[in-house]
């Protein structure tokens, strides 16, 4: 039985518009939007991907159902956040952040002092290398890297997530970090 065939390289972009009000405390940046969120027209639209789960928790409210839009965004806006993604425009092979390449990157530090963000965390390791490549010398101060809800990040789990991302959120959250992450 043949194995799956890798998707090859295309020029992909652009990607999503930001998920923001007109204020932001925290920008919480992905690499690049995949396959299924660019299908959704939405962030995070892989159904495996933690990160909709991650953020009603840490936020103490009902995770949103897969299609419901609009409780996505009142989730991000109505608690000060903002996302988007550091890369524009690239060339991927499907939903591998591994293969980036061809990068145009989001004007990031123009939507940062817009909204008057205080603070950016990267959604994974790719994320920020992104980030440290192509925003922080416009950006001035590093971003914190949290652990990756991609499914592909499968050695953390949602409770592994949540203790994470919650102590890094804590401060900009007005919440307490979760027990044993003080």
């Amino acid at each position: 039985m043949p194995g799956r065939q890798a998707a090859a390289p295309r020029a992909v972009g652009p990607g999503l518009p930001p998920l923001c009000g007109a204020r932001a405390k925290v920008l919480i940046l992905g690499s690049f939007p995949s396959p299924k969120s660019r299908e959704q027209g939405f962030y995070y639209g892989h159904p495996q991907n933690r990160f909709w789960p991650l953020m009603a928790a840490l936020l103490g409210a009902p995770a949103p159902a897969r299609d419901d839009l609009a409780a996505k965004r009142a989730l991000i806006v109505d608690h000060g956040l903002a996302v988007w993604d550091v890369v524009c425009r690239c060339t991927i092979a499907g939903a591998s952040d591994a293969s980036i390449r061809d990068v145009v990157p989001n004007a990031v530090p123009k939507l940062a002092a817009r909204l008057g963000v205080q603070a950016v965390f990267c959604n994974g390791g790719t994320a920020a290398r992104l980030y440290r490549k192509y925003l922080e010398p416009a950006m001035g101060p590093a971003a914190g890297t949290l652990p990756s809800t991609s499914p592909a990040n499968a050695a953390w789990t949602l409770p592994r997530l949540t203790a994470a991302w919650g102590a890094a959120l804590a401060p900009w959250l007005g919440t307490e970090p979760p027990e044993g992450m003080e």
